[in-house]
């Protein structure tokens, strides 16, 4: 489950105003959910739950960044099948979402645990790839591995706590889903040294949507002082 699929704490509050980008994204999103919740009617009969979707996605996310951390050995093959481990991984942790939904399968434990392996699961791997630019002796891109890593964190942070105020934080594109395409971009690109270069992306999106974040939260709270 991701970040996005979260509803906000208060809808009764009307929803603030957002730019053609954050509205563009939340179109896209609101459709993907919809497509995945379709998907999972046929699996929400089986005997699958959405806490064994979020054990095997984190452990595919997990055995993917040991797979990257032995990239010196053979690049391609590790970093492609690390790469591989990750996204498979991910897929499975989004859809844990769609099945609770579909199922209603979905109990607050099993919410908790998912949202606690997401993070264990991307860090992982973002540890994975610091491991690779510090034997390169690419400290820049260690340092911006570091950035992302933190601003990861911080960007799911910021909206369990504008929700926990009742308010809203879901603008901004360094969500869950975009974070997973850019990792997984940066796997494929590895075996030709480019793998710096989504993650420099990576950690500019991540601090532009937290500060977007904080921003969007404090122009709700003026709102509501004004109102």
């Amino acid at each position: 489950m991701t970040e996005d699929e979260r509803a906000p704490a208060d809808e009764r509050e009307p929803p603030p105003r957002v730019n053609q980008l954050d509205r563009f994204k939340q179109e896209y999103t609101q459709a993907a959910r919809e497509i995945l919740a379709r998907s999972m009617r046929g699996v929400a009969k089986t005997k699958l739950t959405p806490d064994m979707l979020t054990l095997a996605g984190v452990g595919l996310c997990l055995a993917g960044a040991v797979l990257v951390g032995f990239e010196e050995r053979n690049e391609k093959l590790f970093f492609w099948l690390g790469g591989a481990l990750f996204v498979v991984g991910s897929v499975a942790d989004i859809l844990d979402g769609a099945l609770a939904r579909a199922a209603s399968k979905g109990t607050v434990f099993g919410g908790f645990l998912d949202s606690t392996f997401d993070r264990l699961g991307e860090a992982a791997m973002l540890a994975a790839i610091g491991l690779v630019f510090m034997r390169d002796g690419n400290e820049i891109a260690l340092i911006a591995t570091f950035a992302a890593v933190i601003g990861s964190f911080l960007v799911s942070y910021t909206r369990a706590k504008a929700e926990a105020l009742g308010l809203r934080a879901d603008v901004g594109f360094g969500s869950r889903v975009e974070r997973i395409v850019l990792i997984s971009v940066g796997l494929f690109l590895a075996p030709w040294g480019w793998l710096q270069w989504p993650i420099y992306v990576l950690a500019a999106i991540v601090w532009v949507t937290v500060t977007q974040r904080m921003l969007f939260v404090r122009r709700q709270l003026r709102e509501l002082a004004e109102a």
